[in-house]
């Protein structure tokens, strides 16, 4: 089995961005089970075309996207996925789309195949905080969720596929009033969630 594994380079204000450095610590496998890893640039639409070749190339059984959703408290799931591109924040080339469909003539929106109240179970027992989230915003990660199902979805491809957002790691924040989670536990909490789907 093969699982790609995602993580987005630093953005707006943040000079870090905890899912690069999870993506740098994953091993190369699990159980022996492949995982390619994959570093994305917060770019509207360029992240899916920097990830499309890998998943041609290797076809995996699970697609795990990794994001940072600064101010979060707990590893969130997301449910679902919407057909909009719509931030007054820039990405990192400058762009800032306004109620701007992903894929013309596209789904309204796609849920989440992975497994993702079992994933919540598994991470839970370590009492690391975890969520569900029913909204993962109209910014980049949700352009790249969108992207990712619609393309299995008009394929029909046997992928499981979804979207995690993570909370600030404890390193990035000096205001101990901005919740986070030290980046052992974040990446402790992602390889339980590849370790269920495994």
């Amino acid at each position: 089995m093969k699982i790609l594994v995602t993580g987005f380079e630093a953005f707006l204000e943040n000079t870090e961005n905890p899912t690069q450095e999870i993506i740098r610590l994953l091993p190369k496998s699990i159980f022996g089970n492949e995982l390619i890893k994959v570093e994305l640039p917060v770019i509207f639409d360029k992240c899916f075309d920097i990830l499309l070749p890998y998943i041609e190339k290797h076809r995996p059984d699970y697609i795990i996207n990794l994001g940072l959703a600064g101010g979060r408290k707990a590893i969130s799931f997301e449910r679902v996925a919407i057909n909009c591109n719509d931030t007054l924040f820039k990405d990192n080339i400058g762009n800032t789309p306004i109620d701007q469909l992903i894929v013309e003539n596209g789904e309204t929106a796609y849920f989440s195949t992975l497994p993702i109240r079992q994933m919540m179970k598994d991470i839970s027992v370590k009492k690391i905080p975890v969520e569900v989230s029913n909204s993962a915003g109209t910014y980049v990660c949700n352009n790249l969720m969108y992207h990712v199902l619609h393309y299995i979805d008009i394929n029909n491809l046997d992928i499981k596929a979804g979207f995690i957002h993570i909370p600030y790691m404890t390193k990035q924040i000096t205001d101990n009033k901005v919740s986070s989670l030290p980046l052992d536990v974040l990446l402790e909490g992602i390889i339980d969630a590849l370790k269920t789907c495994l």
